[in-house]
């Protein structure tokens, strides 16, 4: 289900006002209702000794994505934190680029199971580096 025009700048704003994403040159490609996904070149400095994409950068990105689902589906008035996140590395983070994919298991009024998965891509080849669990937690926003 796609999210509203409102819903969907809300997300955008959040999005953009991450520091490390934009270090990343991640960019929020598609968000709907429960469902994220963020994609970012592997650039030199987040590269691992060994040439391949560092595993902060996969863990950074399925997490986002993750937390993005999330949001989707939260009340305008709340924010998201990540409670806690389990990573499972598969492969190498070896490409041009990583995406990383979140979506929503279950969305309860306090708890939100989330998962995502994040592929490492060079043209048309996408291969499965990495997977995630976690649950993400709404916070009501500060008034100002």
């Amino acid at each position: 289900m796609t999210c509203s025009p409102e819903n969907v700048a809300r997300l955008n704003a959040s999005f953009d006002a991450q520091s490390m994403m934009h270090s990343f040159g991640a960019v929020l490609t598609n968000v709907s209702e429960g469902y994220c996904t963020i994609s970012a070149p592997i650039l030199e400095g987040n590269k691992q000794q060994h040439g391949f994409g560092h595993a902060a950068l996969t863990f950074g990105l399925g997490d986002t994505a993750a937390g993005y689902a999330a949001l989707s589906l939260m009340d305008p008035q709340d924010e998201v934190l990540t409670a806690e996140i389990k990573i499972n590395l598969l492969a190498p983070a070896r490409g041009d680029r990583l995406e990383a994919e979140g979506h929503v298991i279950r969305a309860g009024k306090r708890l939100i199971s989330v998962e995502a998965k994040v592929w490492a891509i060079t043209g048309e080849a996408r291969v499965q580096i990495a997977a995630l669990l976690g649950t993400m937690v709404p916070i009501r926003k500060a008034r100002s």
